[in-house]
């Protein structure tokens, strides 16, 4: 039985025909750039994360430069990021005029934590991303308790519980979202989004995502032309309804995982403490990750490699670099796979993984 590392398909199918309608509705209005579509989208999403505002951008990139931005960070300021993710994490960072400062991550989680941030801080630090890596939850509260505001990089983490049922979105000073094709809540193309309770931060971040002007008459900064488009927001309101029941069935997958006994091959992914992640990324450990990478499509098995070169170690990113050692982050870019996982990952399907995994280790 092939298992695709993601299936993006089995979960939308009950929704297209409402999502066909919904994208001709937007045709048929003619109102393709910052029309009704992206203003209820934005409320509804904003509600879900728990925040009074919701800002649509044109995807996670822009989401956090502009988020950056409009908490403050200009040149001379240094941001805290982790090395241990996607480089737009640290890319969006010198795009303000500021410096990225790597830290290093929790070896179980994959996240920063406050101890990793405090060992970088400086009188420079005016911000910290924390990311919440594959679904996982930083601690956020813990690294603001540094003194320090906190912009959560959410970009894989749409659909995560945490502690007291708090969402991803509303646990910092703002936070990013990305609505990438492969993400937990998905457009048909690029798209993204920052959300926030801070009122000034969000009608900042709405001037830069429209050149910086409120009016297209006055412009009060060099901002971008970033906006989610119409039809994606379209088809975003159609899908978050079920963005709660497709992270139980990412949860469910992970169980399904553990019930086959796929923890007795490898290092199964650890849940941040008091939190329920919506897997986006199904992220294993093992000394034989390159074995395994090589060998499981010969089974029919989906699985990927995300960061083998962690950001610090760029090309583009040594210039801010020079001396740091992430001992953490090497290990995990050493030894990470990630393996199949969607809101539709069945039992069978993670018994099948669980075998192929077996038999490329050669364990009986």
């Amino acid at each position: 039985m092939p298992v695709a590392l993601f299936d993006t398909t089995t979960a939308l199918a009950p929704l297209r025909a409402q999502i066909d309608a919904a994208i001709a509705d937007v045709v048929a209005q003619r109102r393709f750039i910052l029309g009704p579509q992206v203003a209820a989208f934005e409320e509804e999403f904003a509600r879900y994360c728990g925040t009074r505002h919701a800002v649509g951008v044109a995807n996670g990139t822009d989401a956090l430069t502009i988020a950056l931005r409009a908490m403050g960070v200009g040149p001379g300021d240094e941001v805290i990021v982790p090395s241990f993710t996607f480089y737009a994490t640290a890319e969006a960072v010198p795009a303000t005029g500021g410096r990225p400062v790597f830290c290093d991550v929790d070896l179980d989680t994959h996240c920063i934590t406050a101890d990793t941030v405090a060992a970088a801080l400086t009188p420079a630090t005016k911000a910290v991303v924390a990311v919440h890596l594959f679904g996982n939850l930083a601690p956020v509260a813990e690294i603001e308790a540094l003194g320090v505001p906190v912009l959560e990089d959410a970009a894989q983490a749409a659909g995560t519980r945490g502690p007291g049922g708090d969402r991803p979105g509303a646990l910092g000073r703002a936070a990013t979202f990305s609505f990438f094709p492969s993400k937990n809540l998905a457009c048909f193309g690029d798209g993204g989004a920052i959300t926030t309770d801070d009122d000034a931060l969000a009608d900042d971040a709405r001037m830069l995502r429209f050149h910086g002007s409120r009016d297209k008459v006055t412009y009060e900064h060099v901002g971008y032309n970033s906006r989610l488009d119409e039809l994606q927001a379209a088809i975003l309101r159609v899908q978050l309804p079920q963005l709660d029941a497709w992270a139980d069935g990412r949860r469910a997958g992970a169980r399904h995982y553990a019930d086959a006994g796929l923890g007795e091959l490898v290092a199964l992914p650890a849940a941040s403490p008091r939190s329920e992640p919506a897997w986006h990324l199904y992220v294993v450990r093992s000394e034989r990750a390159e074995e395994l990478a090589a060998g499981l499509p010969a089974h029919g098995i989906g699985c990927k490699a995300y960061y083998r070169t962690p950001v610090h170690r760029q090309p583009a990113m040594l210039p801010f670099a020079a001396g740091v050692e992430l001992p953490v982050t090497d290990e995990l870019a050493r030894t990470h796979l990630a393996l199949p996982m969607s809101p539709v990952l069945s039992a069978e399907q993670a018994a099948e993984v669980t075998a192929a995994v077996r038999a490329v280790l050669g364990r009986s």
